[in-house]
């Protein structure tokens, strides 16, 4: 998705902790689920943490 970079860094944060709660829906194992939420969150967090620098 190359588009999605032109999306500000609070906007990419709230799509990472969209796909994060979505990842907790999903039809995977519970560690499955639990290490895609994760991944995303700390995605979201560094996102957010750039967005506050600005």
């Amino acid at each position: 998705m190359k588009h999605s970079h032109a999306l500000n860094p609070s906007a990419r944060a709230a799509a990472h902790k969209a796909m994060a709660l979505a990842a907790l829906c999903a039809n995977s194992s519970l560690s499955t689920r639990l290490a895609r939420y994760n991944n995303h969150m700390a995605k979201a967090r560094a996102l957010e943490a750039v967005g506050g620098a600005q």
